[in-house]
């Protein structure tokens, strides 16, 4: 049947509204810094079939695009006849939704005079789910916590008090874990109340028919996208630092094929023994993230913005692993994904292209007992450069792709007993080139008073810096050790009381030839201590000479000289 254009542009945007409200809903009543300050989440609104109508406006693509996928297994699990109004279900299948056991998908049926109509799900990073903490070094899944099939948390708004007795007896964090799920159950209630008032505003029995062309308008629309681009078969292959010193290798071959595009990861490592394999459903997640954000940015998401994308990797590869393949810290290689495909379709998208970024978020976890034997554990997340860009420097210590925000140094030092002594811009981190690419960040962690702690760094490019492209320079490689000496990555490590740990984030790759960098460029560089002297000298070509007050707090460029072989300034 035919749906009225205006209807669906009113119920678009309402319920792009709606999606706020659960997700501020989330986000205001959760216990954890994961969800409450570096919004590791997900929301999402689903027609009753389980197809995905919107997100909300944060979210990590491998949340959001992992649950489009993954409420299907929901909607099969569950049909109609099943449920009643005030169940809730839950799973943190990491083949079914995020790849990950830590990543809990909280999904709830919106009822309309006793018919299912919609769902409305959220997907959040617990703090804990028992296990080795998140880490890569448990040998299967089994190891890395507690696994929830998909399963009523609340029936008929009645807490499955069973269930949480089992969650609280397995995680290190009961308060905060199961304070989390009550959130994600208190949005999607938000969501659903606004949903259902929405409706009888309208006079609409089923959301299904707008929904359909919403998802319709973003499928025509990315298929347009993709029609202009020329037909052909590009490659793209990288190396991550991966487990010890068993590099990982990703390669691509991307097709555009008309209005569809077939992505395919053969020749891609096989799934390793340690916990950095991905779940296919990852996969999809982060590769069909690439193709719209390279391709048509501007298109609403939704179900319709996958169907032309393509996604395929061999079977028992680290991109498509089977079970019982230890996963836990699977974003350690899928978060390469967008740049080994926007490298793949440079020649397709000439002026688009990217300069490989820091990619993988960086995760430390700190474990520990303080002074007064009260134990403690925190999650802190960190994010490095970006690459440079066709026209532009790449952004510095941004979540790119996750999208998530850094943890506050206040929320560190008032969680646990750590003092962050430093936090500032790592000079020199960002690759040099015409463009310049974004900065990491240079932290160091210490204990305060005597405890008795621990670290677990997940980080990667500490081997393998970001590269450059058309002749631009590799971002600086993370250094994650201790002022005594060099910490393994991946893995946890005690750590003695007066220990100082560094936690330095990788650059983003440089764009194009540096020598070709506007003179006054490199000097602002030198001036915010972007770049140092020395490389501006090294790496420009541009010898900058400082004239004001020595040790004077504010730097006017008024101050310094440049010269270049290009001229002065």
């Amino acid at each position: 049947m035919s749906v009225d254009p205006i209807l669906v542009g009113l119920l678009g945007n309402r319920l792009h509204s709606i999606l706020a409200e659960q997700q501020n809903a989330l986000v205001n009543t959760a216990f954890s810094s994961v969800v409450r300050e570096s919004l590791d989440l997900a929301c999402a609104v689903f027609d009753s079939r389980g197809e995905m109508i919107g997100q909300s406006v944060g979210g990590t693509p491998g949340h959001i695009n992992a649950m489009a996928t993954g409420m299907h297994h929901f909607v099969a699990a569950y049909p109609p006849e099943t449920l009643e109004p005030g169940d809730v279900l839950l799973t943190n299948d990491p083949w079914q939704t995020a790849g990950q056991i830590n990543d809990i998908t909280v999904a709830t049926p919106v009822f309309l005079r006793g018919r299912l109509v919609a769902w409305f799900a959220s997907c959040c990073h617990a703090p804990d789910i028992g296990g080795r903490l998140v880490s890569a070094e448990a040998h299967e899944v089994f190891e890395e916590g507690l696994r929830l099939p998909i399963m009523k948390f609340l029936r008929a708004g009645e807490v499955n008090a069973d269930l949480e007795l089992l969650i609280r007896a397995n995680v290190r964090t009961p308060e905060e874990t199961i304070g989390d799920l009550y959130a994600q159950v208190t949005g999607n209630e938000v969501g659903a109340a606004s949903l259902v008032r929405l409706l009888e505003e309208f006079g609409l029995d089923s959301l299904d028919d707008v929904a359909a062309e919403i998802m319709n308008r973003s499928e025509r629309a990315l298929r347009d996208a993709l029609a202009k681009l020329p037909d052909g078969t590009y490659t793209s292959e990288l190396a991550t630092d991966g487990f010890d010193d068993e590099e990982v290798v990703l390669k691509v071959a991307v097709t555009i094929d008309g209005e569809d595009i077939h992505l395919d990861f053969a020749g891609s490592s096989p799934q390793r023994r340690r916990g950095i394999n991905v779940v296919l459903n990852y996969t999809r997640a982060y590769a069909s993230f690439a193709v719209k954000a390279a391709i048509s940015p501007e298109v609403p998401h939704n179900a319709g913005s996958f169907r032309p994308v393509h996604v395929t990797a061999p079977e028992g590869s680290v991109l498509n692993c089977v079970p019982p393949a230890p996963v836990a810290s699977r974003h350690l290689i899928g978060h390469f994904l967008p740049s080994l495909l926007i490298t793949a379709l440079h020649e397709a998208l000439p002026g688009n292209a990217l300069a490989h970024s820091a990619d993988a978020l960086w995760m430390t976890i700190w474990r520990g007992t303080d002074a007064e034997g009260r134990e403690f554990m925190l999650n802190v997340f960190q994010t490095g450069g970006i690459g440079a860009r066709s026209t532009k420097d790449g952004l510095s210590t941004t979540g790119f792709p996750s999208g998530l925000r850094s943890t506050p140094t206040e929320v560190i030092e008032t969680m646990a007993p750590l003092i962050q002594r430093e936090r500032v811009l790592r000079t020199d981190s960002g690759g040099a080139g015409r463009w310049r690419g974004g900065l990491g960040q240079c932290t160091t962690m210490a204990a305060r008073g005597e405890i008795s702690w621990s670290v677990n760094g997940n980080v990667d490019r500490v081997r393998r810096p970001a590269s450059g492209v058309d002749s631009g320079h590799d971002g600086a490689a993370g250094r994650f050790e201790l002022t005594r000496g060099a910490l393994p990555s991946k893995s946890r490590v005690n750590l003695r009381p007066d220990d100082v740990v560094n936690v330095f984030l990788p650059g983003g790759g440089g764009y194009g030839d540096p020598g070709e960098r506007a003179t006054e460029a490199v000097l602002a560089d030198v001036v915010d201590g972007y770049i140092s002297v020395e490389a501006a000298r090294e790496l420009y070509g541009v010898e900058v000479t400082y004239h004001g007050e020595p040790g004077a707090l504010v730097r006017l460029p008024e101050d310094y000289t440049a010269v270049s072989p290009r001229g002065r300034k």
